[in-house]
């Protein structure tokens, strides 16, 4: 048996005074919820019958943007007036339609005493739903649904109306050489006077991404710290350069702006501009911390920055945390709308862990990689390496935990000034040197050229797309060749 559903969305509560319609309960309003209720019950047929302040119900579910779905999907909507309601039309060559005899009424219930729900008029076609003994309940093209006597219709025929939708399409760029992205941290416009100074032992480097874009508030409005003069520079050094956008400022709530179709829109909107304005050759995605509630909206708005990118000609890459913290981000549709996926490698131990232990562990790398090739192809994967390191103190007594970013140079430094003995750990696949002081215990799991080098094999050995680096400034030169060997 199919079903449908009308919604009666035309009235005020008397008893709540109110329009209760656009209550919200969580994160969502009451007429989207009751929606959302039905969709997830198989009911894909649905009719909202609006009325009082019906302008403002129907501009506020204008965020579905009816016409955009209708022109990527076997759908149609019409709008009616009198009473006022939109029919949703999504289910193609699986129907059955029937010829009114005569003159009839539809009902609401399959009965005479019923009341009357719409008339009828001879030569009219509707929709069948449901046949019974001696009633039919079938639905008018204009939304309206009930029962009719059986006796009045005629024979069921197969419905063999077409529908022609456009389906998205999502073509790829790959690149014919393996990626060795360096990621760039730029804080200021003066910031991207620094390039030629980061980049100047960079042996192998061929794709940079500056973090030059965030949104700003929830009707998603960006900052950029975009440079022409910067893309024309790298470009000159034989580098692409893919922009990177976050999630970062604390004034943003990531379900308010990603759930927005018109934020949506507004933040890819002013990225193309940008990227466009400055010869931008790709879009890096970094938005972090996406939780369950707000990984639908969040998959989508990937979906919609891939297209943009696409008719733009510029590349289209995600960086997302190992699959163990994030398994809700859809990494199979990642893999079909983005050019490139890359796993952020590290974080393993970050400030706040409660444990010490290592930023990036082999162990945790190779998770991180074999997860994500249940879901991506090799060839999109690019796995994200860390120059960095946390120096560790657990003092003695009651103190808490504490750590301390260092780069490589900086974790050298660190370890010969502390007199800290350093062992080689096979199953971190890294150096670790610890001391015991007067007022604690130091130890610092090593990022040094050992411990990439073995990062690298797991990226050669699984035919990854490249590799990625953050980030530039914390290296020390000899890591570069390196790196290199293992791309070639």
């Amino acid at each position: 048996m199919k079903a449908g559903a009308v919604i009666v969305a035309a009235g005020m509560s008397t008893r709540m005074k109110q329009f209760k319609q656009m209550m919200k309960i969580g994160n969502f309003t009451m007429a989207e919820r009751v929606v959302i209720n039905f969709k997830r019950a198989g009911i894909q047929d649905i009719v909202m019958v609006t009325g009082y302040r019906s302008r403002q119900l129907e501009a506020y579910l204008d965020y579905l943007d009816l016409e955009f779905v209708s022109q990527y999907t076997d759908m149609t909507y019409t709008a009616f007036e009198d009473p006022a309601r939109v029919v949703v039309r999504t289910k193609w060559n699986d129907l059955q339609l029937v010829t009114a005899q005569k003159n009839s009424e539809i009902r609401q219930k399959g009965g005479i005493k019923s009341s009357i729900v719409a008339k009828v008029k001879k030569g009219d076609t509707l929709y069948l739903q449901e046949e019974l003994e001696n009633w039919s309940r079938v639905a008018t093209a204009d939304g309206y649904s009930g029962y009719i006597k059986k006796e009045v219709l005629s024979d069921p025929k197969d419905d063999n109306e077409e529908h022609a939708s456009t389906a998205p399409e999502y073509t790829n760029i790959s690149k014919d050489y393996k990626i060795n992205l360096a990621f760039h941290q730029v804080t200021s416009m003066d910031g991207n006077a620094t390039l030629a100074q980061m980049v100047a032992d960079a042996q192998g480097v061929n794709t940079i991404s500056p973090t030059w874009f965030s949104v700003t508030d929830n009707n998603g409005t960006i900052s950029s710290l975009a440079s022409a003069d910067y893309v024309k520079q790298a470009h000159e050094m034989g580098m692409e350069v893919w922009g990177l956008i976050d999630n970062f400022n604390s004034g943003t709530d990531n379900l308010t702006f990603l759930s927005s179709t018109a934020a949506r829109a507004n933040i890819i909107q002013q990225l193309m501009t940008q990227a466009a304005s400055v010869g931008l050759d790709g879009i890096n995605l970094d938005f972090e911390s996406i939780t369950e509630e707000q990984a639908p909206h969040y998959i989508q708005f990937v979906r919609e920055l891939s297209i943009a990118c696409r008719n733009q000609g510029i590349v289209f890459s995600i960086d997302d945390p190992v699959p163990t913290y994030s398994k809700h981000y859809d990494r199979t549709e990642q893999g079909i709308v983005a050019d490139y996926v890359i796993i952020m490698g590290y974080d393993e131990h970050y400030a706040g862990s409660t444990d010490a232990g290592s930023v990036s562990s082999l162990g945790f790398v190779k998770a991180g990689i074999e997860d994500t090739l249940k879901e991506v192809p090799a060839q999109k994967v690019i796995n994200a390496i860390p120059f960095y390191t946390r120096v560790w103190i657990q003092p003695f007594g009651a103190g808490n935990l504490t750590s301390e970013v260092l780069g490589m140079d900086g974790a050298a430094n660190y370890i010969s000034e502390h007199g800290m003995d350093t062992y080689w750990d096979d199953e971190a696949g890294q150096n670790v040197a610890s001391v015991e002081a007067e007022d604690g215990i130091y130890t610092i799991w090593v990022e040094d050229e050992q411990s990439i080098g073995e990062k690298m094999k797991l990226i050669q050995e699984n035919q990854l797309a490249g590799v990625a680096e953050w980030k530039l400034g914390f290296e020390r030169a000899s890591v570069w060749p390196v790196i290199a060997q293992y791309l070639q």
